[in-house]
Parts: C-alpha cells; sequence; structure tokens
C-alpha cells in the first residue's frame, strides 16, 4: 500500500486562506535566502498569526486543535505529577482523560522530546491537542494557581531554626508560583502575596501586636483579618519583606519606603512598602498594583450614558482644569488615566507627572515625583510647559504653587487634568479658594468638577432579590412606592468571602461650571449654594447616581448610604 503524502503547510495556509500565494512565494524567496521554517518566516513578514500557523500544523499532522481550554473542568490530580517549570517550559498541560488516554495541550505538538519526557511523568498514554502558546501559558497559570497551598500551610511548616537561614535566601524565582522549594519563610511571605493576589487586595497590612502579628487584607475597600502568625516570626517575617523592598533591616527606628516587583501567576505585580516603628514593632503596609487589572476603559468604571458623552465632551477640549475629587481610595487615578487613554493618539503629545507612577501608559510621558532632588509637583509641572505638551496630568493639587501654575497652564492653551481631596465637586472650588488662589483665576480656568466614590457590587453567585421598604427608599430618595422595585442584597458565598460584594465600581457627579456658577465663584458664593444651583440645573448627585445603581441590581441602600454623605440643598 502506498502511504499518501502529508501536504506542504505553505499549501495547507493557501488553501485556509490564511496567507495569499503571493505572500507565500515571498516567504518562499526569504527562505531561501535565509533559512528557517517557513511558518516562522510568514510570521516574521506579518503576513499571519502563530495561532494560523498552529492551526495548518495540526491540520497537517492530523492532531486536533482547540482555540481555548477548559480550565474550570480540569481534575487537579492530572497535574499533581506535573511540575508547574516543567509545563511552562515546554508549553504543555494535561487537562483531561478519555478513558485510560489524557490529553494535553500544547502549543508546540512537534517538540517530540519533551512530549515523550511526559509521558514518562505522567506514566500514562498521552494524545496531544495543539493549542494557542497564550491560551496554554494563561490556562497553566490558573490551573497552578488553584493548586497552589495556602499561608496557613506554609506556617505550619516552619519551625525555629529555619528562621536563621532567612538572611541568605535572596534569590527570587521568576514566577511565585514556581517557589515550592523556597526556605519555609520565604514560602509564607509568597503565599501571603499570592493570595492577595488571588482574592483582589489593594493593600496588605502587617500589624505587630503584644503577642501576635495580624495579617489583613483590604478587599473592595474593606479590611478583613486572614492570617495571626505568633509572635516569634514577627522578626523574620517582616525582614524578609524588607530584604524584597530592597529596605534597610537593620534600621528599625526610623520609617522607611520600598518598592517591590513580581510576577504572580503570569500577572504584573508592583507593590508598593511603608514602614513605620511602632510600639510592639515595625509596621509594614503594601499597597498593591496589578498592572494586567487597571481598568483604562471609560465605559468600565461606571459613568451612566449622559455622564460619559459629558466627560467625553470635556476631554476634547482644548484648554482648561478639569478636576477629579474625591478621598483616598476612591479611584480618581484611575478615572484620569481612562480619561487619558480615551484621547491618546499619536497627534497629542500628553505628559503627566505623578506620585507614584501606578501604571505605564503606552504614548504618554509620566514623570515621577521626587522630593530628594527637588523634584516636586510644582518644579516638574513647570519643566512640562517647556515640552510643549497639549495634555498634562497632575497627580494632586496639594498646594497653591502647584495650584496657580496648573491654573496658568490651562489659560495658555493646555488641558489639564489633576485630583483634589474634598467631600463633593462644589468643595473643589472652596478647597482652591482657601489655598489662596484668586477667584477670577479659578472662575476662567476650571472647566469642569467630577466628584466620585467607590461602591462594592453585589456578588453575583449569590445575590437574592427582595422589596424595598418605605424607609429604604426615603433614605436613597426615591418618592415611588416600594411595590415598583425589585432590590438585591448578596446572602454570601465562597466566591465573595461570605461577604454578599465581589467588585468595586465608580458613582459620580459631574459640576459643570457655567457662566451663572462662575459668578457665584467671583463673588465668593460658599459651596452649598453653588452646589443647589447645579442641582437646579439637572446635575445628577453622589446619591442620586447611588440611588440608580441601586435600582439596577448593582449595588445595595447600606453600601450606597456607607460611602456617600447627605446632600447639602
Amino acid at each position: 500500500m502506498i502511504s499518501k503524502k502529508r501536504p506542504f503547510i505553505g499549501q495547507i495556509l493557501v488553501e485556509k486562506r490564511f496567507v495569499t500565494s503571493a505572500q507565500l512565494e515571498e516567504g518562499l524567496r526569504v527562505q531561501k535566502a535565509q533559512a528557517g521554517k517557513i511558518g516562522e518566516i510568514l510570521v516574521r513578514l506579518k503576513f499571519l498569526n502563530e495561532e494560523a500557523v498552529l492551526e495548518a500544523l495540526s491540520h497537517q499532522w492530523q492532531i486536533p486543535y482547540i482555540p481555548r481550554v477548559p480550565v474550570a473542568e480540569i481534575d487537579p490530580i492530572l497535574i499533581e505529577k506535573v511540575p508547574i517549570s516543567f509545563a511552562k517550559r515546554h508549553e504543555v498541560l494535561p487537562f483531561k482523560r478519555e478513558g485510560n488516554v489524557v490529553q494535553v495541550a500544547t502549543s508546540k505538538p512537534l517538540n517530540l522530546s519533551a512530549l515523550d519526557d511526559l509521558r514518562l511523568l505522567m506514566k500514562e498514554p498521552i494524545q496531544i491537542i495543539a493549542a494557542p502558546s497564550l491560551v496554554v501559558i494563561g490556562s497553566i497559570n490558573q490551573v497552578y494557581e488553584r493548586a497552589t497551598g495556602s499561608a496557613e500551610q506554609a506556617i505550619s511548616d516552619l519551625d525555629g531554626d529555619s528562621l536563621t537561614v532567612l538572611a541568605e535566601e535572596l534569590a527570587e524565582p521568576e514566577d511565585l508560583l514556581d517557589a515550592s522549594d523556597e526556605a519555609p519563610m520565604i514560602r509564607l511571605v509568597n503565599s501571603i502575596l499570592f493570595q492577595a493576589v488571588q482574592q483582589r487586595a489593594s493593600d496588605i497590612h502587617f500589624e505587630p501586636f503584644e503577642r501576635e502579628v495580624m495579617i489583613r487584607y483590604r478587599i473592595d475597600g474593606v479590611l478583613y483579618n486572614v492570617l495571626t502568625p505568633p509572635k516569634r516570626l514577627q522578626s523574620a517575617l517582616l525582614s524578609r519583606v524588607k530584604i524584597m523592598a530592597g529596605m534597610d533591616i537593620a534600621e528599625k527606628r526610623l520609617p522607611q519606603d520600598g518598592r517591590i516587583g513580581l510576577k504572580i501567576g503570569g500577572r504584573e505585580i508592583d507593590i508598593r512598602v511603608s514602614d513605620v516603628p511602632t510600639a510592639h514593632g515595625e509596621r509594614l503596609v503594601l499597597r498593591l498594583l496589578d498592572k494586567s487589572s487597571v481598568m483604562l476603559n471609560l465605559e468600565d468604571i461606571g459613568l451612566e450614558r449622559e455622564g460619559l458623552s459629558t466627560l467625553e465632551r470635556l476631554l476634547r477640549l482644548s484648554h482648561g482644569i478639569l478636576l477629579v475629587t474625591g478621598p483616598t481610595g476612591s479611584g480618581k487615578t484611575t478615572t484620569l488615566y481612562a480619561g487619558l487613554n480615551r484621547v491618546n493618539s499619536i497627534e497629542k503629545n500628553i505628559i503627566t507627572i505623578e506620585d507614584p507612577i501606578e501604571y505605564q501608559l503606552k504614548g504618554v510621558g509620566q514623570i515621577q515625583v521626587n522630593p530628594k532632588i527637588e523634584l516636586t509637583f510644582a518644579s516638574g509641572l513647570r519643566s512640562i510647559l517647556r515640552q510643549d505638551p497639549d495634555i498634562i496630568m497632575v497627580g494632586e493639587i496639594r498646594d497653591t504653587e502647584t495650584a496657580e501654575i496648573s491654573i496658568q497652564a490651562s489659560l495658555t492653551g493646555h488641558l489639564v487634568l489633576s485630583t483634589l481631596h474634598t467631600n463633593d465637586s462644589a468643595g473643589a472650588i472652596t478647597r482652591l479658594l482657601d489655598m489662596g488662589v484668586e477667584p477670577f483665576l479659578v472662575s476662567s480656568s476650571v472647566i469642569a468638577i467630577v466628584a466620585q466614590r467607590l461602591v462594592r457590587l453585589v456578588c453575583p453567585e449569590c445575590r437574592v432579590s427582595y422589596r424595598p421598604t418605605a424607609e429604604e427608599l426615603k433614605k436613597l430618595g426615591i418618592k415611588e412606592e416600594g411595590d415598583a422595585y425589585l432590590f438585591y442584597r448578596g446572602q454570601g458565598c465562597s466566591h465573595c468571602m461570605k461577604t454578599g460584594y465581589r467588585g468595586r465600581s465608580g458613582l459620580y457627579e459631574i459640576l459643570l461650571l457655567d457662566d451663572e456658577i462662575r459668578n457665584m465663584v467671583l463673588s465668593k458664593v460658599d459651596s452649598g449654594r453653588i452646589k443647589t444651583l447645579a442641582i437646579s440645573k439637572g446635575m445628577m448627585t453622589l446619591r442620586e447616581d447611588g440611588a440608580r445603581r441601586v435600582v439596577a441590581g448593582l449595588t445595595t441602600t447600606e453600601e450606597v448610604l456607607r460611602v456617600t454623605q447627605e446632600d447639602r440643598v
């Protein structure tokens, strides 16, 4: 019998219309001159992507192809025999058992030596399934995250003798999920960091007391106690974190700041570390910034349709100051980043000065404040004005000098975005006047003020509906009967740590400065009267925006009342 000859991969790519005949001919010319695999050459010439080559390979070798791996259905027993380092290096993931054969997803189906090694590790027959590289790596991270041990297990492995070698353990793994063979204290800290990322914590608190050390996570704006190691581990535990942050472990009397850059489960995490001395030892707070999870789309931050169109219009203006106000941790910087991302283009020169730079924005010049070398918001802002900017973002207006330079920049043809710490939108005007800025400068430069808060969202996994009472509706400012509405609350489940909430979104009020309000600013009218006028002109307050979210079933009355104050009218 004559065996059927396998088709050439180039022929398959043309038949499947991944490339044209002309593109294939160009690739073959390059191959003849430079050698190499035709698929890789066509990718290098940007005629197709790696997924198309993989799909063609699977057709050529009669290997099944899947665009995604069913991670949720993977049995943990399948991956117990495969170290994550091996899985990542060779991009292989056992994911399903069919009879006595284990199906293995891989982006390298022709890497026969690695697949032979996998057979030896599994001690079972395997079937090769082709899948895109990014899909395989992402699935590996998710599966091994699920299988990683907890911080409590790491503590149970600790003993007194193992702490003496802590200072020698300085080498960091490329990914914390690879750190299974590290010393116990390092495993403990890695596990604390890993669980914080897994549970979406924004901060980690290491708080020493007389007999114990309390470790708490801030999740969706609320602190939760997650671990209480014994007092004997305090010194080694805190020293390990300080070593990772590049801080002086011998200095325990003065406050220090540090920074840690990590990769956890394939996600890049930037951690800012603050250390202050207390009566029972050093207190550390770690701020976690997940570079892969920041919302840089205006549609995702919680603005209703009219507010979104208003903010987009403001961001298209050529000059003026747009202020975003709210307390610490209310998402002001994320809103500004989303705004910059919307208007960022090759025609715009955008420069920011921040403290600190939280996320890298492609195509935007970002300056880090450094008071040690006298690089402040004010001095940096002066230098930015000599860089021919179109849009300037100032991380925060903290003093009169920064405020006045920002105003001058807006009056000379620049759009300036910045933040202020005030309770509501109208309060920002009073704050600027209290700084000593002249009323005529405020009225002529500020175009709008956005106040915002973050509310926790009802957990979609455990939410239940109920009819609100008349009292509850009254608190939200809703005058209709309760029978007309159906509200939701979370009962608490494993997905939301029994809180009934998962994730956060923004509440917004946008104060536009028209001629009438500008005249009130010139007359130094108090913020309450300015807000009353703005409401009469149709401004939606934070409380009203919160009520809209409750009616939509996204959050609860208790959450809206928690983050908004009574409107002063």
